[in-house]
């Protein structure tokens, strides 16, 4: 199936950070700065928005694989945003390159890998475990 998905394919998420965002909050640290698992799924937000209007209503994609890097910390009521980029598409595998920025510098990056599902078939699929 064609999915008219490109190369190059971008998407930036935003968010100010909140103290429900923070390690301390999330119980991966205790320090109220900007968590790992919530820059993570800033980035799996900004990947997934990446493709999905060009996959249109029947197809999703769903996290498979991340290698990233958390590269400076980020307090709470700064803006940070993931900059994602489609490189590279392998039948329905997609990989992308991921940046993240607060206001000040370049907070995290790494790859993540997507896999592209039929939303009604792998719900199905779900619910018969």
């Amino acid at each position: 199936m064609d999915y008219n998905l490109k190369l190059g394919m971008k998407y930036i998420s935003k968010k100010i950070v909140k103290e429900e965002d923070t390690a301390a909050k999330f119980g991966s640290g205790d320090i109220y700065v900007f968590s790992t698992p919530s820059m993570v799924g800033l980035m799996e937000n900004a990947a997934m928005n990446a493709v999905q209007s060009e996959l249109g209503e029947k197809y999703s994609t769903v996290g498979i694989h991340l290698d990233v890097k958390h590269l400076a910390a980020t307090p709470m009521d700064m803006e940070v945003r993931a900059e994602a980029m489609l490189k590279e598409i392998d039948g329905k595998k997609l990989v992308f390159w991921i940046e993240v920025f607060d206001e000040k510098k370049k907070i995290g990056e790494g790859y993540h890998s997507r896999f592209i599902i039929d939303k009604e078939k792998f719900m199905n699929k779900i619910n018969m475990k």
